[in-house]
């Protein structure tokens, strides 16, 4: 059962009383046929690199111990055409802006049609271009990633074909809330430290659209989910794609080898794994890692929703919009809160529909129930929420979690407004499409 505390459901109300009433608007499908297009590439390094996620972390990756990979879905309707790229990189960092210009140019493709993502693993390269701060190694191993980025964007352009889609969704306990507040204040970031939180707000739900070709033949199961990629801690030194990444190796092994699970981060910004931060893969006596256990858990769901759901369609357009907000700012780093009015960050949302499945794209770690008030409000049944893409502005906590402090409000470059208005700018998209 999603949790919908009173204050999301009253977020929800108001928005749709801004953006569209009560009525049932749910568009049906169109004629235009619908076509998809899936590839996928083995990005893991060659060489020993620095690794990212942890600060705290010192040396160099040591070792491989699952194989991390990037994956493309693109689909085409009536010229329209949405590429998503799902990849098992902590991030891209300041190399962002590098990668997103070549796919944009070399397909000509515009922002609001292109949603590139990271599954946010704390066990992956740490990408860069800096040549003055990083390592050598990762400034290879990040040049090296253009060509095949540019290569799965093509292949699957190139290799769109008539396809039929239906959502449905599921549930896992895989997440749990990351805030547990100390009374004693004992937490250096305020009275939320960073443990496992059972009776905390989680987003539960697991979303997956089916894509199959018209004679029923599996094509991809695209699925979204509440985590951070966190299960593996600093002291973990190999290459892992950790949660997530089993996840998707899990449903392409179940479903075939030809089948892509392209996996995106839902409203994870206050969310870890159950098992999280562990200092290594432990495997005497027989022992099974809890990444292995929380990954293959969470690919069970998905292949079960997936076969789940009995009618697929044919057909539906597809549509695209982008806006940028001017959010309030603060410093990072810091608990204070409001000191500079003149702080602002941009912020650019996009969203796009597939037939009657909608994404909502968020360029941060996103507080689940700001995820789940997107949700609630949303005209549609079931609203992929992706974060951890385009880009990235660091945490959007939700305001009354800055009263609290912890490492989400103290990391932020937010102010306490921005999360209510980032909700409010994504659920005027979503009516608008």
């Amino acid at each position: 059962m999603k949790i919908r505390p009173i204050r999301v459901v009253f977020a929800a109300l108001l928005a749709l009383l801004l953006y569209g009433g009560f009525s049932d608007t749910r568009p049906q499908e169109g004629k235009q046929v619908l076509r998809a297009g899936i590839a996928k590439v083995d990005i893991t390094p060659d060489l020993s690199v620095q690794m990212g996620g942890y600060g705290a972390r010192k040396g160099m990756s040591e070792g491989i111990h699952d194989r991390i990979f990037a994956r493309a879905i693109a689909f085409e309707s009536g010229g329209k055409r949405l590429v998503m790229v799902s990849l098992d990189l902590v991030g891209l960092g300041d190399a962002y802006e590098y990668f997103q210009k070549a796919i944009l140019s070399e397909f000509n493709l515009k922002p609001e049609e292109l949603v590139l993502a990271w599954t946010h693993t704390h066990s992956g390269p740490n990408p860069t271009l800096n040549k003055e701060r990083a390592h050598a190694n990762n400034i290879t191993y990040t040049e090296s990633l253009k060509p095949k980025f540019l290569q799965i964007v093509r292949d699957a352009l190139d290799n769109l074909a008539p396809v039929h889609t239906a959502v449905g969704a599921g549930s896992s306990p895989v997440g749990a809330s990351r805030r547990l507040l100390k009374a004693d204040g004992s937490s250096r970031v305020g009275g939320a430290s960073l443990d496992r939180n059972p009776y905390g707000p989680t987003d539960k739900e697991v979303l997956v659209l089916k894509v199959t070709k018209p004679d029923g033949t599996p094509v991809a199961a695209l699925f979204d989910y509440a985590t951070h990629n966190t299960s593996m801690g600093a002291r973990n030194m190999q290459i892992s794609g950790d949660v997530l990444g089993y996840a998707q190796q899990f449903v392409e092994k179940i479903l075939g080898s030809a089948t892509l699970a392209p996996v995106f981060v839902g409203g994870a910004g206050d969310i870890n794994p159950w098992y999280a931060m562990l200092p290594k893969f432990e495997t005497e006596g027989g022992w099974i890692p809890e990444t292995t256990l929380l990954g293959t858990l969470l690919g069970e769901e998905v292949v079960h929703v997936y076969r789940g759901i009995k009618e697929v369609s044919p057909g539906g357009e597809i549509k695209t919009a982008i806006t940028t907000i001017q959010a309030p700012g603060k410093k990072p780093q810091s608990l204070e809160i409001g000191k500079d009015s003149s702080l602002t960050l941009p912020i650019t949302i996009s969203a796009a529909r597939v037939g009657n499945a909608v994404f909502v794209a968020i360029p941060a770690g996103f507080g689940t129930e700001l995820a789940i008030a997107i949700k609630a409000a949303s005209m549609y049944q079931n609203t992929f929420v992706v974060t951890e893409c385009n880009d990235k502005v660091g945490y959007i906590p939700p305001e009354y979690q800055y009263n609290q402090g912890g490492y989400e409000v103290f990391s932020s470059r937010c102010g306490p407004q921005a999360g209510d208005m980032v909700v409010k700018a994504a659920l005027k998209l979503i009516y608008g499409l």
